[in-house]
């Protein structure tokens, strides 16, 4: 293991000065280091998204990114997701409808659609699916997921 170095970056809109050694990954520096749990280690092969976190607003894998890559960058996971007391759109459709169960595939899921419907408000199906095809669930069968991110997307309840 390599000697941990200064590492700087804003993290769910707040700045963090942390160390961390070169081979740390994202994924353990957020959870180990700075307690945010929300972020699920699934496959630690980059197959599930359930380690997703927005990178610069973009979806990312933090079981494959390098802790040293996101120096200067800006991060927000599924504790930075939500205003304070409240919920985004995306995450009131989950709960409308039930586009959870066991729940831990659904950090990566909202942030991968929070994402998507920044970059497109108003996807498609088809696009949905697409956006999606990179966070596995074991549990919904993924319709009620495509639904809660079509109402989010339309403002329907």
């Amino acid at each position: 293991m390599s000697s941990p170095a200064p590492l700087k970056l804003t993290i769910n809109g707040l700045p963090v000065a942390t160390v961390a050694p070169a081979e740390r990954v994202l994924l353990d520096l957020l959870r180990d280091d700075l307690g945010l749990v929300g972020t699920k280690r699934g496959c630690d092969l980059g197959t599930c998204g359930c380690c997703t976190v927005l990178l610069d607003g973009r979806p990312t894998l933090s079981c494959l990114t390098l802790a040293r890559l996101v120096e200067g960058r800006t991060i927000t996971t599924i504790e930075g997701l939500a205003p304070p007391g409240g919920l985004t759109p995306v995450q009131r459709a989950f709960v409308e409808h039930g586009a959870t169960q066991c729940g831990f595939c659904t950090p990566g899921f909202l942030l991968t659609a929070t994402a998507l419907l920044r970059e497109n408000p108003r996807p498609t199906r088809d696009e949905i699916v697409r956006a999606i095809s990179g966070n596995l669930c074991r549990c919904t069968g993924y319709t009620k997921i495509i639904e809660a991110i079509e109402a989010a997307s339309t403002g329907a309840p």
